[in-house]
């Protein structure tokens, strides 16, 4: 039988989950498809979209790490030394590989912001696999799909020609047509697809049990990257598909996992000073907001390229033509987007370890 709502592996609540962790890459599928048909296959990406999708998703999602570091009294105690040592390296690694070549720079951002985005699914994949025993065979199959459910559309861009979208800057993914290549990968994509489908129907015959929001993950996995970076070629059909699916999750489970307990005392959770009936609210508005003003600092300083969005940015000097502030300023500004990937492999070790 398929297990009671009390008896899935939920991180908060059947309702909560669903609505802000498994259901955003099918709701950004439909979103997608009901979209005119050049959205899906050319390069261009309209304004509302960029400010939805990349200001207050991404850029916002990257903030909410202050949440469950900075911004936490308890974490903030827990890994004083991380929270200095991070942005300092991070900077300083930053600087050395801008120096070296502005595309090495975003190039290395990028791979690394894949990794973030990889270990994500990995990581709600285990969280909703913690209360079962499955076999040896089984756990590592579940492992080899997440994974290669996310790393099969990034093999079959790599060995594409170019295609109309990219991480951050043109270029910044190393590309070469190899047809063989793509099919190879794909052979292996369905053989694991199909391998996965064979396991879970194996299990519901001999134990009537089907773990429900595992396989809502493990389907959204596979429906946004798959459709995202292979099925379309565009660059609004990736980011919404891409940013959806990964931010919006984040979001929420930094917000379900930064409140205070509610056995703690009043003086304790006076500290988590976004917690509350409206909390939500707050918490929002600062990602919103902080959001807004890097991406107005990208655009004033570098990039000269939404003025009608940050028009009050346009009156910094443009640093676009001077390499050496360039070298010291871009990783400044990256700066946010390299903390929230280097710390993000530390913050949730201990909730894993439950």
């Amino acid at each position: 039988m398929l297990l009671s709502h009390s008896t899935q592996p939920w991180i908060r609540s059947a309702r909560f989950d669903g609505a802000f962790i498994l259901l955003p890459p099918f709701l950004a599928l439909l979103v997608v498809l009901a979209l005119p048909a050049q959205f899906r296959t050319t390069s261009h990406m309209p304004l509302w979209g960029w400010v939805i999708l990349v200001v207050l998703i991404d850029v916002a999602h990257v903030y909410s790490t202050l949440f469950r570091t900075y911004f936490d009294p308890v974490r903030r105690r827990q890994f004083r030394l991380l929270l200095w040592l991070v942005p300092l390296a991070c900077y300083a690694a930053g600087v050395a590989l801008h120096y070296a070549g502005s595309l090495l720079f975003w190039r290395v951002l990028a791979y690394l912001a894949v990794f973030h985005f990889i270990r994500q699914q990995y990581g709600f994949q285990r969280l909703y696999s913690r209360h079962e025993a499955p076999t040896p065979g089984a756990r590592t199959l579940d492992t080899l799909l997440i994974y290669y459910a996310t790393l099969y559309p990034l093999l079959y861009w790599h060995l594409s020609p170019p295609r109309n979208f990219n991480w951050f800057i043109d270029g910044d993914f190393v590309q070469h047509d190899f047809p063989l290549g793509r099919l190879v990968a794909t052979v292996a994509y369905v053989g694991l697809i199909g391998a996965y489908l064979l396991k879970e129907t194996q299990l519901w015959q001999r134990t009537r049990t089907f773990n429900l929001p595992r396989n809502l993950l493990m389907a959204g996995t596979l429906v946004s990257w798959y459709f995202g970076i292979v099925q379309f070629n565009g660059d609004l059909a990736f980011t919404l598909l891409n940013v959806v699916a990964h931010g919006i999750p984040y979001l929420a489970l930094v917000w379900t996992t930064s409140q205070p307990s509610s056995t703690a005392h009043p003086a304790a959770r006076a500290g988590y000073w976004w917690s509350g009936r409206y909390g939500w609210l707050l918490f929002l508005g600062v990602l919103f907001g902080l959001a807004y003003a890097e991406e107005g600092f990208w655009d004033g300083l570098v990039w000269r390229e939404h003025g009608t969005v940050f028009h009050w940015f346009q009156n910094l000097p443009s640093v676009a033509s001077a390499p050496l502030l360039l070298t010291l300023l871009v990783p400044l500004l990256a700066l946010p987007q390299m903390t929230h990937y280097v710390l993000d492999g530390f913050i949730w070790r201990r909730a894993k370890a439950k």
